[in-house]
């Protein structure tokens, strides 16, 4: 069965181009024009991803975002118009996968939904589990545990969590961890590495503010504490 793609836009001209370029590209797609409605629609119908406005009635992007709060949910990808990086740097914090800007090239976007969708679903192959005091990533399981308990992170924070735990020691920049992510440096600031890092310390480190794991390196960008890991088979 095709993926089911939810639209949450309430700008009937985007809502419909989008619609169009999704099913051309085989995608089922749902279109609702206000946060309300797509906070419903993502509980009853469970689609594969969302395309979610920032600027919508009732209930904005970013509302819809704290809503759902740790709720099992799907992959974002976060649609804005406004020109500062704000509002992206939150909705990353709060959730979303990906991001986009108006206006937007219908391509564009069909090639972020599909890069989400199998960033997601994407399995590794066999490798070892990376851990280092209490914190644990097993790419294969494609989970995150911190003493056991499972730590709910997602899709882009998982890769770039997996990919700086695979070579501890090693420094990453922010534009070859942007590549790794998303395939691509355009239309995508440097900032999302850094918003999706200040979400895994939230999540993953005792204190944010003196991070033990997820190191900067000033400068140029950041690794993986060498000093702490262990591999496991």
């Amino acid at each position: 069965m095709a993926d089911h793609i939810l639209v949450a836009e309430d700008d009937p001209k985007y809502a419909e181009i989008v619609r169009l370029y999704l099913e051309r590209e085989g995608y089922r797609v749902t279109v609702v024009g206000d946060g309300r409605s797509a906070l419903r629609a993502l509980r009853r119908d469970g689609p594969d991803l969302v395309v979610l406005d920032v600027m919508m009635p009732e209930l904005d992007g970013l509302g819809v975002l704290r809503e759902l709060g740790d709720e099992p949910g799907v992959p974002v990808v976060l649609v804005t118009a406004r020109s500062t990086e704000n509002d992206v740097l939150l909705g990353l914090y709060l959730g979303a996968d990906d991001y986009i800007t108006k206006p937007f090239s219908p391509r564009e976007l069909v090639a972020r939904v599909r890069t989400v969708l199998r960033r997601s679903r994407q399995r590794p192959d066999p490798a070892p589990k990376h851990e280092a005091r209490g914190l644990a990533v097993d790419p294969v399981r494609h989970e995150v545990r911190l003493h056991g308990e499972l730590v709910d992170v997602t899709p882009a924070e998982f890769e770039l969590l997996h990919t700086l735990a695979a070579m501890p020691g090693r420094v990453y920049t922010r534009r070859q961890l942007l590549e790794r992510l998303h395939g691509t440096t355009d239309y995508i600031t440097e900032r999302t590495i850094d918003a999706h890092v200040m979400n895994l310390r939230r999540k993953i480190e005792a204190d944010p503010r003196q991070p033990c794991w997820l190191l900067t390196v000033y400068g140029v960008g950041y690794k993986f504490a060498d000093e702490t890991v262990t591999a496991r088979a």
